[in-house]
């Protein structure tokens, strides 16, 4: 007679015979975050109101219009005529109201294999991060300094997969910032955010002009194999894949947007700064909890002069 095993039923656990009722799938209690980017677009907006004269649904923000430069010598019998002081310039910031919210059951928190209370406000703050991020970035993008890449892009809707950023786009911006007398935001370098899709083909260009040539055969080796852009032609680089990219070509090519900024590109206003809520359970078996984030705030370009960005391609857009 043959033996019999106490066993699953079957050689792949799949079986119903024997003792397959006491074998279960196991699962981590561990959940994992969803991968994210570090936001850092609305840190670019360094400019706020100081003295605001009460509460209002926009902010107006002025700067003052120097005279013109008056380089003719007075003469001693002769009076010289007052000019006016030139109209400020006006900036509206306007404000709006953001949120979102999430609605956790009673049941959830007792039937769920995880603790997901503190993963559900894990969740909101992040939320509250990226969706404030993306507001700036809309505005950030935007303004009328633009430089295409490639020898044949002239707007946004002629950008192909071959109009690659390169260094001469990098200095012409660099040289139009310096040239309408923008402060630097580090020193004497301007910030730079860049997509890594774009970062890739800066630093893959070639030729003695190019990123990768100076850095091969000068002190900042480490910086190659690390894979860093760092300071470069007046520029300190950001890489993040927060920088808009998007399919809004006539060639369905994807369009990144690389930008420039000194002090004052980006102007915001709050009226009631983002802040996790937990709200009241008001329904009548108190099973619904509801958690979600809040905040009152606005973004505008404050100094136009101070903002290039630079619309190109990549090789390898995902």
């Amino acid at each position: 007679m043959a033996n019999a095993y106490t066993s699953s039923g079957s050689s792949t656990l799949g079986g119903t015979a024997g003792g397959a009722g006491l074998i279960q799938t196991a699962y981590d209690r561990l959940l994992e975050f969803a991968l994210r980017s570090e936001p850092l677009i609305r840190s670019v907006a360094d400019k706020k109101p100081v003295k605001q004269t009460a509460p209002g649904s926009s902010v107006v923000l002025q700067v003052y219009a120097d005279l013109a430069a008056q380089s003719t010598a007075l003469t001693e019998a002769t009076e010289r005529d007052s000019v006016a002081i030139g109209t400020p310039t006006s900036v509206t910031i306007t404000l709006a109201e953001y949120g979102n919210s999430v609605l956790v059951t009673r049941a959830l928190e007792l039937f769920s294999l995880a603790d997901v209370d503190p993963a559900i406000a894990n969740i909101i703050a992040f939320n509250l991060a990226d969706s404030i991020d993306a507001v700036a970035m809309t505005e950030l993008r935007g303004g009328n300094n633009v430089i295409y890449a490639g020898s044949t892009a002239t707007s946004t809707a002629t950008i192909t997969a071959a109009a690659t950023l390169s260094s001469a786009n990098v200095r012409k911006a660099v040289a139009k910032l310096r040239a309408g007398k923008t402060v630097a935001r580090k020193g004497s370098l301007y910030w730079a955010g860049i997509h890594p899709e774009v970062s890739h083909d800066l630093r893959a260009e070639t030729g003695s002009a190019g990123w990768l040539l100076p850095n091969q055969y000068g002190s900042a080796q480490d910086r190659i194999w690390a894979g860093e852009i760092g300071t470069y032609e007046g520029a300190y680089f950001v890489e993040s894949a927060r920088l808009y990219n998007a399919t809004d070509g006539a060639s369905s090519a994807r369009n990144y947007r690389t930008i420039i900024a000194g002090q004052q590109a980006l102007a915001e206003a709050v009226a009631e700064e983002p802040h996790v809520v937990i709200g009241p359970v008001v329904d009548k078996l108190m099973r619904h909890r509801p958690m979600g984030w809040y905040g009152v705030l606005g973004f505008a370009r404050y100094r136009e002069e101070a903002l290039y960005r630079i619309e190109s391609g990549s090789s390898i857009a995902s």
